[in-house]
């Protein structure tokens, strides 16, 4: 393992990644890109991250930001407890440290939604502390480098990976050295079949290429398969207004606000019947066409119908809300699994509103 160090140092100062992140290593900067960048690709997160940062430039702006504008802030990122998460530990850290991030690796661990990995990330890039941060990218790579067949996803199997790692850290370089093991993993030794090892600055000690294994590893237990769940979305419309409502204080997409849905795949008749049972009166109902949207353990596959109405005394009820189709854009927060039914009400959701710009 110590031989990977300089060969890896002098790789990554020739090929880093020019990210906005990157341009500033505060512990804020560095704190919001790697949560950001849990189960989202480092393209999709570029407009997010200079977004959030934008208007919510420290901790105490984190800490004092309104839930709802938190959340539209967040849109299209996914895993919305992330960002709950990051005003929690906000609020603690102006509460308790003066809105100034704790330089010890302990403490940051101990904050909401900051695990080894991230505590290792921040405690590395901005602080210089000798502490791994070791996410799938190193996991794959230090398995090939290795060829180690061990179950990458067994906690036992991480957390040796981070000791052996912290052994190798040098002192002077702590944050260039795990940036550089990602770095590796992000853009050479890729998964699928598609490493590019002719590239790659650790080939020459790499024990899966000198075994021609390098395709096999690194070694996981398979998932289990995710719960299927039929919807049936609906895009009410009175005159140039829609209709949303916010989802419940807990459980998936909590406190998000979301289209009108019901359970299972209905008819037109069956829709049309639960809207006059909601004391509305539709006029015209248009199917749209099915969606699917995976979430971790669920699988959401969508059937959809728009749905004109007549103006009525009391439109808002049953939990829903009328409001201006622009206003969802500007204010709500709107999950993505919708993206697929968000154009029918004439607006763009999450990062759709960020691509080609």
């Amino acid at each position: 393992m110590e031989q990977i160090v300089k060969p890896l140092l002098l790789w990554y100062d020739g090929h880093a990644r020019v990210l906005p992140w990157r341009e500033d290593n505060s512990p804020y900067r560095v704190w919001v890109s790697e949560i950001m960048l849990q189960q989202t690709r480092v393209e999709a997160v570029k407009p997010f991250f200079e977004r959030f940062v934008r208007s919510l430039p420290d901790v105490q702006a984190l800490a004092e930001c309104p839930e709802d504008r938190l959340l539209k802030l967040w849109e299209g990122l996914g895993y919305y407890n992330r960002a709950r998460n990051m005003q929690k530990a906000a609020r603690i850290i102006v509460q308790e440290y003066g809105g100034e991030f704790p330089a010890d690796y302990e403490t940051l661990l101990s904050l909401p939604g900051i695990g080894h990995y991230t505590a290792g990330a921040i405690g590395s890039i901005a602080f210089g502390i000798r502490m791994p941060a070791v996410d799938g990218n190193v996991l794959r790579v230090l398995s090939r480098v290795k060829a180690s067949h061990e179950d990458i996803l067994r906690q036992s199997v991480k957390t040796a990976m981070e000791q052996e790692v912290q052994k190798i850290i040098p002192a002077d370089r702590a944050g260039d050295f795990n940036q550089a093991l990602i770095e590796v993993g992000a853009v050479v030794c890729v998964p699928n079949g598609r490493a590019k090892c002719k590239e790659c600055p650790l080939a020459f000690c790499c024990q899966a290429k000198a075994q021609n294994i390098v395709e096999e590893l690194p070694k996981k237990k398979a998932k289990k398969k995710r719960r299927m769940e039929d919807k049936t979305v609906l895009v009410l419309r009175e005159g140039s207004r829609v209709a949303i409502r916010k989802r419940p204080s807990e459980g998936l997409l909590a406190g998000l606000y979301e289209l009108p849905n019901l359970e299972g795949h209905l008819s037109e008749d069956e829709v049309l019947e639960r809207i006059r049972g909601w004391g509305l009166s539709p006029i015209r109902i248009l199917p749209l066409a099915g969606a699917k949207h995976i979430f971790s353990h669920v699988e959401w596959r969508m059937t959809g119908y728009a749905v004109s109405l007549e103006e009525a005394e009391n439109m808002d009820q049953n939990g829903m809300f009328f409001i201006e189709a622009k206003e969802t854009e500007a204010k709500y927060p709107i999950p993505a699994v919708f993206a697929a039914y968000a154009h029918y009400m004439d607006i763009i959701l999450g990062q759709e509103k960020y691509e080609g710009r």
